[in-house]
């Protein structure tokens, strides 16, 4: 599984960039087969309250890719919640595929 990530327009520390790799890789556990994620970071106005923006991409064989965009006063906080909408979706695509 290839992990990218994007940050914009600043650069991401290294805890943070272990702490994404760590939760994204955790996926695999959910879906098999799972080809690429692309993790993007971007800071929405610095100084309003939920302003950091994570959408995570993540292909699979099945469909052309699965997306969730989320933001929040922190970019683990939104990194939590779209890795939650991700795997919502991916048990969605799991029950088409054991309906065939």
């Amino acid at each position: 599984m290839n992990i990218k990530i994007n940050d914009v327009h600043f650069n991401a520390d290294q805890k943070l960039v272990e702490f994404i790799n760590k939760k994204v890789s955790k996926l695999e556990t959910y879906f098999d087969g799972i080809i690429s994620i692309e993790v993007i970071l971007k800071v929405i106005k610095p100084e309003t309250a939920n302003n950091k923006e994570v959408e995570v991409k993540l292909s699979i064989p099945s469909s052309d890719y699965l997306f969730a965009k989320k933001q929040a006063d922190t970019f683990e906080e939104a990194l939590d919640l779209s890795i939650e909408a991700i795997k919502r979706q991916l048990g969605k695509i799991k029950d088409k595929l054991h309906e065939k």
